[in-house]
């Protein structure tokens, strides 16, 4: 059996998410990490969107999400 073909596309938008979560942990720079990781917590809300509801991932992505905003924003301000 081929893993990839056994996949449905909800499953890879999944996998997609984790792949950019993990990518983002490998930036040295904060403003880096945070940007990709933002990108990677709104992959995981349509996830969760695309699970049937899946109320706890959507809400800790998106508490993350809001996270990572703020500290943009206010490092952009200095």
């Amino acid at each position: 059996m081929n893993f990839l073909a056994d996949l449905s596309l909800i499953d890879l938008f999944g996998y997609s998410a984790t792949f950019v979560l993990l990518i983002s942990f490998t930036m040295k720079n904060i403003f880096c990490l945070r940007t990709i990781n933002s990108i990677a917590c709104l992959l995981f809300i349509g996830y969760g969107f695309l699970l049937s509801i899946s109320w706890p991932i959507i809400i800790s992505n998106a508490f993350i999400f809001l996270i990572n905003i703020y500290y943009i924003l206010k490092k952009n301000k200095k």
